[in-house]
């Protein structure tokens, strides 16, 4: 009887101490669109971290279409996923499918785009001011006065908003004294290169041709106001600006035909958006470094910084980060 009983105990020490399994955290990934080269790239270095950390992904991309979304996060919701990462196309129109989510139990990550009004958890990101106010300073830098064009991001995304909120942080003093004139200001829909190649035609058109600098929000966006400006032998004498670190903008960059973009170091914004929501499925509550209102409540943030990308540091930057290989971009 003894015996039995010390093997009994042995038994219960033995499987008491036997580590738990974590469970398999199951996450849906809403892509605004993943028809542009950013968004690709971000979601293979999501998919593969977080499977490295043992997750399962599900990624579906709405391909600029706000109802598409909504669609696809519903779906998310019914198959039982514990996280939502979410990269909106219209951050303003999701509340009443996270407070779904939320009935559920289903933790919300807005990924680069704050999703406002809305009950989210985390949002991770850039300082978009910022990127916005590095885009004009090298405006400015290159061509300190004459005719500037505004070209916006999409309307819908709310980073487009603190992109240009930045960019005249930086503009307005020079706009005031007069040094700069502002020739047009519009948005581009769904951040579309063929929506920008016909704002840029128009905008040329309108004044004559006498445009100096395009202080473009995306690369995309530049890269469609390029076709217009190498159509009117313009292309690499007007100034103009970027954001991503596209390969077709490196490339730009090199020819000369693109004065800038911001390098936003996707690696490490995908990588630690992968292990936040890993945390947020297993119930921790990340780490943050700032945080944001999104018009409902202060929403817990971490922000990374990015960096301003020339043809003077290309090497430095993205060929060292491996970001783009060196011989992908000097062809």
């Amino acid at each position: 009887m003894k015996k039995l009983i010390s093997t009994l105990c042995a038994l219960f020490v033995a499987f008491t101490a036997s580590p738990v399994m974590a469970k398999t955290v199951k996450i849906g990934m809403a892509i605004d669109d993943l028809r542009l080269e950013r968004w690709q790239k971000d979601r293979d270095i999501f998919v593969d971290k977080a499977e490295e950390l043992g997750a399962k992904v599900y990624v579906q991309s709405a391909n600029g279409n706000e109802q598409t979304q909504i669609s696809q996060i519903e779906n998310m919701i019914s198959r039982g996923v514990d996280v939502l990462v979410i990269i909106p196309y219209n951050g303003e129109v999701l509340s009443n499918v996270i407070a779904e989510a939320k009935r559920d139990g289903i933790q919300v990550l807005a990924y680069d785009r704050l999703i406002n009004n809305a009950e989210i958890d985390f949002y991770l990101s850039f300082d978009n001011e910022k990127v916005g106010e590095m885009q004009a300073a090298a405006m400015l830098e290159n061509k300190p006065s004459g005719n500037y064009f505004l070209m916006g991001g999409a309307p819908t995304d709310n980073n487009a908003k603190l992109f240009r909120q930045g960019q005249m942080n930086v503009l307005q003093p020079k706009i005031d004294s007069g040094d700069i004139k502002v020739v047009g200001d519009q948005w581009v829909d769904s951040w579309l290169a063929e929506n920008a190649l016909k704002i840029m035609e128009n905008a040329l058109t309108a004044n004559n041709n006498e445009i100096d600098v395009v202080v473009a929000s995306n690369d995309a966006t530049a890269g469609g106001a390029i076709q217009a400006l190498d159509a009117q032998g313009l292309a690499g004498k007007v100034a103009i600006s970027g954001q991503d670190a596209d390969l077709a903008a490196i490339r730009r960059i090199v020819a000369g035909t693109q004065t800038m973009t911001v390098y936003k170091p996707i690696n490490t914004l995908a990588s630690r958006a992968a292990e936040i929501a890993v945390e947020l499925g297993n119930e921790e509550a990340p780490q943050a470094n700032s945080s944001l209102n999104n018009g409902l409540k202060d929403v817990p943030a971490w922000l990374l910084e990015p960096i301003t990308v020339d043809r003077t540091n290309i090497k430095q930057t993205l060929v060292a980060d491996k970001f783009h290989a060196e011989s992908d971009i000097y062809q």
